[in-house]
């Protein structure tokens, strides 16, 4: 088939890529004249392994091209994916100006009947937005008999595993009320679901409910073992036994239960938010929800809260320690600095006078937009970051900080103390090596 991707950020460049890698035409659109000409040159502007391949390959295959010219993708193509961005609006909910502006484009351009996808995540209601847009663009052309079908196709991509999440979906969405664009949408996903993982077609609404309500229900299982193990803290209970015997309740499973120092990136916290709002203006509170967000918000806080109760129930005046953190993206193989709970952890830390010595395998050139250089010392490696450090925050499980060399890690730091954020390292083992050891929710921790 004949695609065209708007857009060449996360969820589009994954997207426009996973599509050519299966045999179709795939042209990107986008706006950024500089990001299209580093696309051309086979320069991925994120870090998502398998991505550099994909692209590589389907570019030189001739499957896949990039272009500013949103005219010449809507004429060559039958399909037309939105996946812009939808940013947080200043009261939470999603701002859809750019999907919106795509729209109107769209039918500023558009000649023959196209089938308008929206791959952004956005919130009930705005395929019927998209559709008045173009058509309100076409009356304007004298095109007010041309047809043309809006279809909801969310994405459901885990970054660093966005390849093949897109290549082997658990589940396609798609919502039309049009038989024969659902039988379209069909033929081009019949490729990405041999396994016999579903394509479920339902009315548009649902389909982009439901996008919202599955990063809602992860974000809840997030919150809720970051409460249990708050209260095991507090009561002298392992959270790490306690999820173990949870999640061998098949109702609940061991997936997303994994206590920590909360949830960041591009999709829940954005997405709670914005499922919030649309709660409220339909008429509902949505308490559950609210208190996921608020639960979150406070779990960020937890990792520095240990760090400054040790240092003073240990003497140390914060304005004179050097505190090493171990990861930067809001999780493993990424860049993504969105909403990264080490964010928090450091803007605390820092607020307090301490030096930060930080390493992330990916994460630098991110972290350094964000949080600049004043305080913080980028260090080339793990073992670099803790030399002379008072304490060590591990806020990523990074697969490198595992196993690390812990003799060598203790005979680097100034005081061999260990506060970890991402419950990767036994407490026993750390205290038997002579580290002072702070988990999340773990007893003696």
């Amino acid at each position: 088939m004949k695609l065209c991707v708007i857009g060449t950020g996360y969820v589009g460049l994954v997207t426009g890529t996973c599509f050519a890698e299966m045999g179709n035409d795939v042209v990107c659109v986008d706006i950024d004249e500089e990001k299209i000409e580093r696309l051309r040159r086979k320069e991925v502007p994120i870090f998502e392994p398998g991505l550099q391949e994909l692209l590589e390959r389907n570019v030189d295959e001739g499957r896949l091209t990039f272009t500013t010219d949103l005219a010449e993708g809507v004429e060559r193509s039958l399909l037309l994916f939105i996946a812009v961005g939808t940013p947080e609006g200043e009261d939470g909910s999603a701002d859809l100006q750019h999907v919106l502006a795509v729209a109107r484009s769209v039918g500023q351009v558009m000649e023959a009947y196209r089938i308008v996808v929206i791959k952004s995540t956005v919130p009930v209601g705005t395929a019927e937005k998209v559709r008045d847009a173009i058509r309100t663009e076409l009356d304007a052309r004298g095109l007010d008999d041309l047809e043309f079908d809006v279809v909801s196709n969310p994405e459901f991509l885990k970054e660093g595993n966005a390849v093949q999440d897109c290549l082997k979906p658990d589940r396609i969405i798609v919502g039309t009320d049009n038989v024969r664009t659902a039988e379209i949408l069909k033929e081009l996903y019949a490729p990405f679901t041999r396994t016999n993982h579903p394509i479920l077609v339902m009315d548009i609404r649902s389909a982009e409910m439901t996008k919202y309500a599955s990063n809602a229900m992860l974000a809840t299982k997030i919150s809720f073992i970051n409460e249990i193990a708050n209260i095991c803290e507090r009561v002298g209970a392992d959270v790490a036994a306690v999820r173990l015997g949870m999640g061998a309740d098949s109702r609940i499973g061991y997936q997303f239960l994994f206590p920590g120092v909360g949830y960041g990136g591009s999709c829940f916290p954005k997405d709670v938010k914005a499922l919030i709002q649309t709660a409220k203006k339909a008429g509902y509170d949505a308490r559950v929800l609210e208190a996921v967000d608020s639960v979150n918000a406070r779990q960020k806080h937890v990792l520095a809260d240990k760090i400054l109760d040790w240092f003073r129930a240990e003497g140390i005046d914060p304005a004179g320690a050097t505190v090493a953190v171990w990861g930067l993206s809001f999780k493993p193989n990424t860049d993504d600095m969105r909403e990264a709970p080490s964010l928090t952890v450091i803007g605390r830390l820092r607020e307090a006078g301490c030096r930060i010595r930080a390493y992330d395998p990916v994460a630098e050139g991110s972290a350094r937009r964000i949080l600049g250089e004043d305080g913080i010392a980028y260090c080339a490696s793990n073992y670099e970051a803790v030399e002379g450090a008072d304490c060590l925050a591990v806020c990523t499980e990074w697969g490198a900080f595992r196993r690390p060399d812990f003799e060598r890690v203790k005979g680097l730091m100034r005081r061999p103390a260990v506060f970890d954020g991402r419950n990767i390292y036994e407490p026993a083992k750390m205290k038997k090596m002579g580290f002072a050891y702070f988990g999340i929710g773990r007893q003696g921790g």
